[in-house]
């Protein structure tokens, strides 16, 4: 970027690189009309020609744009900015205008030092948090690793860079066919290494492997190339994190190991189950995935071929359409025996058609769709006497219709504006509902013609205006154009969930919405000030100009009082969706004797409490 050329969009001032990715750097900005601090991601100049990576690139933009959640890092906007290079050729560089996080990369983090059990469990929950908004939004993930979490100054957890993240109503095919590898093989799945549909237990499996590095301070699977990695996840049992770090308990070892159960069913089935689970584990609450208690690491694994798996992670095919391979087959089956039958026009007409399937990017290989030695007709030929016979006959056959059609009466039919002898008044129906006026104007033997327009006055389904007038004399089945209302403009209602009271004033007036009242209230996982639900609620058609009324979340919970409750009643309260803490029990240091279930006293107390902490259970002494 040219010291020049420091404004994208008109409105985005460009700052320093901040950050490099395999595809895009990333540079700090401020969006000069909104005066706030931004992060803004360009292309690659030399990956912007390929049409694959752009693609791949606006995906990002348009699947995180539709999620606002604390623990998501917002896009605020894309678009392409062009440019020119110095022999005066035309770029369009791609670019993705997101929130500005202040903090570390888990991957360096990682890289620095080991965490704490402690650290692993809280940074996984928020990974978990943000995947069970995102699934609820139908968007998976699929590239959980390290490099994708931020770690903000104030140890919160942001998951970015869904750029390969897709619908689930899209994601029937595989991700080696559609992206080929476009995530670390240490994070994979087994069914993305073996090029398979992925779902949203694809994600719990990447997180599940970042949980064991957090905790172990190494993934589960390690090798020199993508193909090995790839094959451990498909084939071989991860060594329990205990047995790499001995201070993990069997409960913890038991969370991770489900999660990284090689079959999809055998794995924990949501974001929320899997984070439950986890703050269980804590309290050493153990995971049991089969009936017999076996876990799911012992389960039973398919065979897999080295050469396919290697095929598919180093190689991705792009399959052929099937309704293109019906065609093929098609023309293959039919075109032989009956193109000699056919007009050399329509062997031409068909050979084009055939020619725009390979133009939009269908390959026909080495198919062969059209064999004929039928000779190409001479641009000189003249047409035979039997085909200009033929062209005589039927002008006379029309020529003759057409006349006994007229002779019966088909004239009659024919309106050139309203003739006949009598004169009609034009009835007035404005006013009216359009099934009103259409019975009484045809009544009067006259045509109708509907047109809708916007109206802010004249209610939805009423009658404006006619043309003609009311009143005006018209002939019989003269056409009347009847204006009616189609209500007020609809606009669809913006999601302003985790938005700031600013940024959802300025969404509500880019959308033609006004700003109602705002009320607080307590939110276990959206942040302070910022939006928990509106009403109307998103993406339904509204009336421009509607009022929307707001819930700005306070950033506290209420606490319940758990002492003298048993340990499971407590942390059920206060692990549940209301509260959404950490729970970790322990015994008075004092005690000689054993620990009871009876909680004796709580390390936060009761009452309204900040969000997301960990809160200490004391529990009774047994002597």
């Amino acid at each position: 970027m040219s010291e020049s050329n420091k404004i994208i969009a008109g409105r985005y001032e460009l700052g320093e690189l901040i950050g490099r990715g395999g595809m895009a750097e990333v540079y700090s900005g401020i969006d000069t009309r909104l005066g706030r601090t931004v992060a803004i991601k360009l292309l690659k100049a030399d990956l912007a020609a390929d049409s694959s990576f752009e693609i791949r690139f606006r995906q990002e933009a348009q699947a995180s744009a539709r999620m606002a959640h604390p623990t998501i890092v917002r896009v605020y906007d894309a678009g392409d900015e062009v440019t020119r290079d110095a022999n005066g050729v035309e770029r369009h560089l791609p670019y993705i205008v997101m929130e500005l996080v202040r903090g570390e990369v888990l991957r360096d983090t990682l890289r620095q030092r080991r965490l704490t059990q402690q650290e692993a469990i809280a940074y996984a929950t928020g990974v978990l948090t943000a995947l069970e908004f995102s699934h609820a939004a139908g968007v998976i993930h699929r590239d959980i690793k390290p490099a994708n979490v931020m770690i903000t100054d104030s140890n919160a957890v942001k998951v970015m860079d869904f750029g390969i993240a897709r619908a689930v109503s899209d994601s029937s095919a595989t991700l080696a066919h559609t992206n080929g590898i476009v995530g670390t093989a240490q994070y994979f799945s087994p069914e993305q290494a073996r090029g398979e549909t992925v779902d949203m237990r694809t994600d719990l499996y990447s997180t599940g492997v970042l949980l064991y590095e957090m905790l172990t301070g190494r993934p589960p699977f390690t090798g020199e190339t993508a193909v090995s990695v790839a094959y451990q996840h498909v084939s071989e049992q991860a060594p329990a994190p205990s047995s790499i770090n001995p201070s993990i308990s069997s409960a913890i070892d038991s969370v991770v190991m489900k999660s990284l159960a090689k079959e999809r069913d055998a794995r924990f089935q949501s974001a929320s189950e899997f984070r439950a689970a986890l703050v269980a584990s804590v309290n050493g609450q153990s995971v049991q995935s089969f009936d017999d208690g076996s876990q799911p690491a012992t389960a039973p694994m398919q065979p897999i071929d080295v050469e396919e798996l290697a095929a598919t992670v180093l190689q991705p095919q792009i399959p052929e359409s099937d309704l293109f391979t019906e065609l093929l087959a098609s023309a293959n089956d039919e075109a032989t025996g009956a193109i000699n039958s056919v007009p050399d026009t329509t062997t031409r007409v068909l050979s084009e058609e055939l020619d725009g399937f390979t133009q939009l990017g269908f390959e026909t290989g080495s198919t062969q769709v059209i064999s004929t030695n039928v000779k190409p007709r001479n641009s000189t030929d003249k047409p035979s006497a039997g085909l200009l016979w033929g062209f005589a006959s039927g002008a006379a056959v029309l020529v003759i219709g057409l006349v006994v059609w007229l002779l019966a009466g088909g004239a009659s039919l024919i309106n050139f504006g309203g003739g006949g002898a009598s004169k009609i008044l034009v009835a007035d129906v404005i006013g009216k509902t359009y099934e009103d006026a259409y019975t009484t104007l045809t009544k009067q033997k006259l045509l109708v013609d509907k047109q809708l327009q916007l109206s802010d006055t004249v209610a939805l389904g009423t009658v404006i205006s006619t043309d003609p007038p009311a009143g005006q004399q018209v002939g019989a089945k003269t056409t009347i154009t009847v204006l009616v209302s189609s209500g007020k403009e609809q606009v669809l209602m913006p999601d302003l969930r985790g938005l700031t009271e600013q940024e959802a004033t300025v969404a509500l007036a880019d959308a033609k919405l006004a700003l109602g009242t705002i009320t607080q209230a307590d939110s276990a996982t959206v942040a302070q000030n910022l939006v928990i639900s509106s009403e109307p609620t998103a993406n339904q058609n509204v009336a421009a100009g509607t009022v929307v009324n707001l819930v700005i979340s306070t950033g506290m919970v209420t606490v319940p009082n758990v002492v003298n409750l048993d340990q499971n009643d407590a942390i059920s309260q206060l692990s549940s969706p209301q509260v959404g803490y950490i729970v970790e029990s322990q015994v008075d240091p004092t005690c000689l004797g054993t620990a009871g279930t009876t909680v004796i006293a709580q390390s936060i107390i009761p009452g309204s409490q900040p969000q997301l902490q960990t809160i200490i259970l004391t529990l009774e002494c047994i002597n």
